[in-house]
Order: structure tokens, then sequence, then C-alpha cells
């Protein structure tokens, strides 16, 4: 559960700082014997910080998709776990989609920055359940930090809080393609690898009563659509 997108104002870069020849002030006095006084040791200027391809201070729509792995979906079923979806999130021909309801995102070049995708992705008000038998599992209100590699979520068991801004899914930048927009004015991230946590897996065996869950087991691929015409930062 990746990586142009529009910004409301033009960027502004790193302006390089002024070295100054001469002290600001009073005069020193001269040391005895007529020695100037050694001179303060300038520091070069700080690199400036690269611009960003793009950026949205405020996201909103359009969504995040999983394309869930086959490996996963067999798993599941031999497990007798059955996936379903909460609120206003989809799940069509083994996609998962969930709707973006707020957020941020900075994408720069691949290189000039690490991560070169930073921000978070908010998806309230929908979500992924787990059901086998009378035990339900929901993974409610994704937070996606693509500079982090990890999806949150808040976890219920039977209706019950039991952990709230969970990690739950580590997302592999490793297989990010390069942003990329459509012809009709949206913009993609796609290819991101959507894999279990260690806390998540430890959770969902341990309500489940199984052992058969491990960290790092591939969930799908995520992409990321957003609306907003993209636009570049000025020179």
């Amino acid at each position: 559960m990746n990586h142009r997108l529009r910004t409301p104002a033009t960027l502004a870069t790193v302006a390089a700082l002024a070295l100054g020849a001469a002290a600001c002030g009073d005069e020193e006095e001269e040391p005895e014997g007529g020695a100037s006084a050694p001179q303060q040791q300038q520091q070069p200027p700080p690199e400036p910080e690269p611009e960003p391809v793009a950026e949205i201070m405020e996201l909103e729509g359009q969504s995040t998709s999983v394309e869930l792995d086959s490996g996963f979906v067999e798993a599941l079923e031999m497990l007798e776990v059955t996936p379903g979806v909460l609120g206003d999130a989809a799940l069509d021909e083994g996609t998962l989609t969930f709707p973006i309801t707020a957020g941020n995102v900075r994408a720069f070049e691949p290189g000039s920055v690490s991560p070169y995708v930073q921000g978070e992705i908010m998806h309230s008000g929908s979500g992924l359940s787990l059901t086998a038998g009378d035990t339900v599992v929901e993974l409610r209100d994704f937070v996606v930090d693509p500079g982090a590699s990890v999806a949150t979520a808040d976890v219920f068991a039977d209706d019950e809080l039991a952990a709230e801004d969970a990690p739950v899914f580590f997302l592999d930048g490793s297989t990010l393609e390069p942003l990329r927009t459509t012809d009709d004015g949206r913009a993609v991230l796609e290819g991101t690898t959507v894999e279990l946590k260690a806390e998540a897996a430890e959770l969902l065996n341990e309500t489940f009563g199984i052992e058969d869950l491990e960290e790092g087991l591939e969930v799908g691929t995520a992409k990321i659509i957003v609306t907003d015409e993209p636009q570049l930062p000025t020179g």
C-alpha cells in the first residue's frame, strides 16, 4: 500500500548564504606588534535544496489501489480467511481500492534526495476486513507514508480497538516506476511492492490462532492516482 503532482504555488529555492569580506560593527584594536588579527575561517555556503518535480500541499482524490498478489490470495484461502472491504473501499477482480481523502505529497527526481517521494496520504472512512469464522479483523483509515515506506492503520479485532496507527504494510519503493501523467490530467505513481509488516503478522496470527503469516509476505502492488493537473516549478 507510492510513487507529477499539482503545486498551488511556485516552489522557492534555497538561496546560498553570502560571504562577507569584512566584519560588521566596531573595529577591533590591532594586536601588539602591528600584526593583523587572524581572519575567521569562512565556511562554504550550503548546497541548495533540490526542487521537487511537483508538490500538492492539500491532497484530495483520487485513490490508492493494491492489486493483490496471487500468493497472498492463495495463503488466505488456505487459512480460510476471507478478505472484504469497509466503508468507501472496493474490491474488484483482485484489486483493492481506497479513496484518498487528504494528505500532501512532494516528488523529487530519483537520486536527488532520499526518499524522493515524501508526504502522507490519508484514506479515512475506508478499510480492509479479514474474516475467519466468527473472528473479524478490520484495518481502518490507512495512512500511506512513502518517505517512511510504511502504511499504518487502526486495527480492530471483533470491533474492539487492538492497535492504533499500527504499521501494517511495508512499502518497497525499489520497484517504484517513474512518476507519469495520463492524457486526462491524472498523475500516477505505481509499482511499489506491498509486504506484510512483522507487527501485523504477529497480530493476525494471534487473533486467528495461527502461525502461518510472516513478515515480508507479499500482499500486492500499489498504484496511487491523483486527479490534480501536474505543474512544474518555475526557475
